[in-house]
């Protein structure tokens, strides 16, 4: 990683303000780590948890030299300002009385932390001239693509490490502290099993049945080890006073217990490791906080429960992560056992996502928003399906149900961990699907539960249709695919589905004319680029699955809709410079033929919220997904690459403070961004327009410069992404988390596709096929990660060739497409047969390649 890479990935100072870095599984919740190394928003309790404490959960460290204290301090750093508090919270604890106790800023810390970050390993370097030893904590979830269980343990991993600067032995302890945030009787046990050490904090006050209950454990594997069950149980600040004297006390702690009839509430334990570090030596010790709360309901309707008895199902289920570990000791155990082998393949990864050569700000783009997956925004239920919020509230899932138009967006899931999308899409088919074809976009919980009796969207109905399309040819199962394409099928011919109420496309004339609802939460009346595109595209996904299924006439006649579809919106939605929205803003009998008089304003005489002659940032979004799917062109080449420019030339705005938004902020004052619908001069602007027309939201954003790059406009591209992740420098916002709904929103996942972009991805497994062209080489050079469902790995070009590496698993490939034709092409150093049709190299015979055989293309 070279210097500027390193620089955008390192947090010092006031660019730590904001950071809140997700330890945890997926699906299992997290425990952020702020800039300063405090442990802060402990979302673990199968819900949001933004803002939070766990008491004075912390880890700290002391130095001793022949029984004599050097130095203690918490490890962590300076609190910033402001230090007012927060003005609502609870009486005498917020406004007006200082930062709460439970930040710690009261007590001996050090004085400088680097925060380095680069997702998903966190690494906190501490200084401070009191103290005699340089400590760094390196903090971590397992994630490993394609391993969805390593990477779905309910855990935080820790290392501190400690080097003595000295020139003589020191004695240093390092302690962790976990506060019990059971209700009930608090019961606490500290006990050592193999080569490590648990404390355990549980509760004896609660059913195994109920949503409540849950487990916590505190564990390390160091050879010595004291601790405490419980803190001081006192008045006042007695527990924090007491346990400070105890901590700095030279020597072990002393252990205190309570009876269990005396069990109570808001209790802390404690594990301290002790290590003597030699004169320049170092030690290194590991802590795991893991957690067990195994019982889900849906708590965001009231009536949830009903609905799901009045369906047979139960109105409760158990996180996934609770069928693979039975509680929080056995999954700490478990991630203590298998450390190495977790790290260094969670390390593996990160090394070859950090070594593809993407501009820095693309790189931050990418591995910044892997952090959604580990956050609260992501549930696995029982069955193990994935199912995603649109983002969270502070205390609550923002937007249910794996909304389709917005996880649309999300790109890192299907490449990284091929199962859990390809779940999304089996519940989706499965639980969403209408008799006449129409899909509601949001999954109602438990599974099983009837599907809302919300509009069908058509990005998202027809997003899912391009979208299997895709995970079939990432994953090459053609059963899989077969499976769903009666569903896939019925929700394609929808569109003229007699009993379609919003008449979408009666006449099969290729074009969306009807009442159509889409991710900007409102509808669009008439034909417009946008919407008819994501048809387009579902049509000719449609003829191509149709046809590798034995269906050639179901192919014919999609791909004939889609070819009459794509000439009229080529001819009638262009208007020179864009694509746009044909519709009559004062044409009242639109709202009335859709029993849609809401859209109408009787003062203006006019239909609200529509793009009309904006230049909207997703006019040929769909041309994104076929780009990068291999579809081939929905709209005609020369004019699409028109619509980018416009987009980059009327959506830009560098600087934003002039630019009038009445709608949620997201950039703001200098920033830079690209707006959702802008009307050039001369266009007409609908007095109402499109809803969140002035916002810059950064999945759309991420999507819309994407395109620009794979279509070659991208110092354009880059300049949209670097503006974006220009206003997450964590001292304004937090790195790992974009927000738009929410925060930890699933959209901004769309910045994945920059990998595939930059490298020129092309995958087809069915065909056994990939392929990269890189947009840029440097100096003849070019280096990349890529992943598909068997195996990950990177690609390599240089002067002497290309070379595709399996660091992960093992695929079989038939066929490779490159950027030049090479003279030969070995496997693990034996040469390989092959011919060059149609811009590809079709081998002699299929070849498997995985950790031991890579394959080496010599150019001539």
């Amino acid at each position: 990683m070279n210097e500027s890479k390193r620089r955008r990935f390192r947090y010092t100072g006031r660019k730590t303000n904001e950071i809140s870095f997700p330890l945890g599984g997926i699906g299992t919740g997290c425990i952020g780590l702020g800039g300063n190394g405090r442990l802060i928003d402990w979302e673990i309790f199968n819900r949001p948890n933004k803002g939070s404490f766990n008491g004075f959960s912390h880890f700290a460290i002391k130095a001793e030299r022949d029984g004599t204290l050097l130095d203690a301090r918490v490890l962590n750093g300076d609190l910033h300002p402001p230090y007012t508090s927060q003005l609502n919270g609870r009486a005498y604890g917020s406004f007006g009385f200082g930062p709460p106790r439970q930040t710690l800023a009261g007590m001996p810390h050090f004085r400088s932390v680097t925060f380095q970050g680069p997702f998903p390993i966190a690494t906190l370097s501490f200084r401070d001239e009191s103290f005699p030893g340089r400590v760094r904590l390196t903090a971590f979830n397992p994630f490993i693509p394609l391993n969805d269980r390593d990477s779905g343990i309910p855990a935080a991993f820790f290392e501190i490490e400690v080097r003595n600067p000295t020139d003589a032995p020191i004695d240093y302890t390092l302690a962790g502290t976990l506060a019990n945030p059971l209700p009930e009787r608090n019961v606490h046990r500290i006990f050592r099993e193999g080569n490590a050490t648990f404390l355990v904090l549980e509760s004896d006050g609660v059913s195994p049945e109920e949503t409540r209950y849950g487990n916590l454990t505190l564990a390390t594997d160091a050879e010595e080890v004291s601790g405490q069950e419980y803190w001081y149980r006192g008045a006042w600040n007695d527990n924090l006073e007491v346990c400070w004297r105890d901590f700095t006390t030279p020597g072990r702690l002393v252990n205190r217990s309570y009876p269990p009839e005396e069990a109570g509430r808001d209790n802390h334990g404690t594990l301290a490791a002790h290590v003597t570090v030699p004169a320049g030596g170092r030690a290194r010790v590991r802590f795991v906080i893991s957690w067990s709360f195994p019982n889900c309901e849906n708590y965001w309707k009231p009536n949830a429960c009903e609905c799901a008895r009045e369906a047979g199902v139960s109105p409760t289920w158990r996180n996934y992560y609770a069928t693979l570990w039975k509680d929080s000791r056995e999954s700490a155990a478990y991630a203590l056992s298998e450390w190495p082998r977790l790290f260094a393949e969670t390390r593996r990864f990160r090394q070859a996502l950090l070594a593809s050569d993407l501009p820095a700000a693309a790189l931050d783009a990418v591995t910044a928003n892997l952090a959604v997956l580990k956050s609260p925004a992501v549930l696995r239920l029982e069955d193990g399906t994935f199912y995603g919020w649109e983002g969270c509230h502070p205390s609550a899932g923002c937007c249910e149900g794996s909304c389709t138009h917005v996880w649309n967006y999300a790109q890192a899931l299907p490449f990284l961990f091929p199962k859990l999308e390809r779940s999304m899409r089996e519940a989706d088919y499965r639980y969403n699907l209408r008799p006449d074809g129409g899909m509601p976009f949001r999954l109602q919980l438990p599974l099983g539960t009837p599907p809302s009796g919300f509009r069908t969207c058509a990005d998202g109905q027809f997003g899912g249709v391009m979208k299997a399309y895709r995970d079939w040819k990432i994953c090459g199962d053609t059963e899989w695919l077969r499976a769903l394409w009666p569903a896939i099928k019925a929700s394609i011919e929808f569109a003229w589905h007699p009993e379609n109420p919003d008449r979408w496309d009666p006449d099969q004339t290729g074009v969306l004319w009807g009442r159509q609802h889409h991710t900007l939460d409102m509808e669009l009346f008439g034909p417009n680029s946008w919407l008819t595109g994501f048809y387009l595209g579902a049509l000719k996904a449609g003829a191509e699955i149709a046809e590798a299924l034995g269906e050639p006439e179901t192919a014919a006649r999609y791909r004939a809709l889609f070819a009459k579809g794509k000439a009229w919106a080529d001819a009638h939605l262009f208007n020179g410079e864009y694509y746009h929205q044909r519709v009559d803003l004062t044409d009242r009998s639109i709202a009335e033929r859709f029993d849609a008089l809401n859209y109408w304003s009787e003062e203006h005489g006019e239909l609200k919220y529509q793009v009309g002659e904006g230049c909207g940032i997703d006019q040929i979004l769909a041309q994104w997904h076929a780009d990068l799917y291999g579809l081939g062109e929905l709209f005609d080449p020369a004019q699409a690459r028109s619509a980018l420019e416009a987009i980059f030339r009327h959506n830009f705005k560098k600087p934003i403070r002039d630019y009038y938004n009445p709608w949620r902020v997201f950039c703001v004052n200098d920033e830079a961004g690209l707006v959702i619908c802008d009307y050039p001069e001369g266009r007409r602007k609908p007095r109402i327009p499109l809803t969140y027309a002035q916002e810059t939201m950064h999945g759309f954003e991420y999507a819309a410069a994407i395109l620009m790059i794979l279509r070659g406009l991208v110092e354009e591209g880059l300049t949209v992404v670097d503006a974006v992740r220009e206003r997450y420098d964590g001292e304004k916002r937090n790195p790992w988390n974009e927000i738009e709904c929410g925060s930890n929103y699933a959209r901004s996942m769309a910045s994945y596709a920059l990998l595939n972009a930059f490298s020129g991805f092309e995958f087809n497994l069915p065909a056994g096929h990939i392929g990269f062209r890189p947009l840029r080489l440097v100096d003849g050079r070019f280096r990349c990660f890529w992943s598909l469902d068997p195996a990950w790995g990177e690609v390599l070009f240089s002067p002497e060739g290309a070379e595709v590496r399996v660091l992960y698993g093992s695929l079989s490939l038939r066929s490779l497409g490159l950027s030049f034709v090479p003279a030969s092409v070995e496997v693990a150093g034996q040469p390989v047969g092959f011919v060059v049709r149609e811009g590809a190299l079709h081998l002699g015979e299929p070849v498997t390649l995985n950790t031991r055989r890579w394959l080496r293309a010599k150019p001539r």
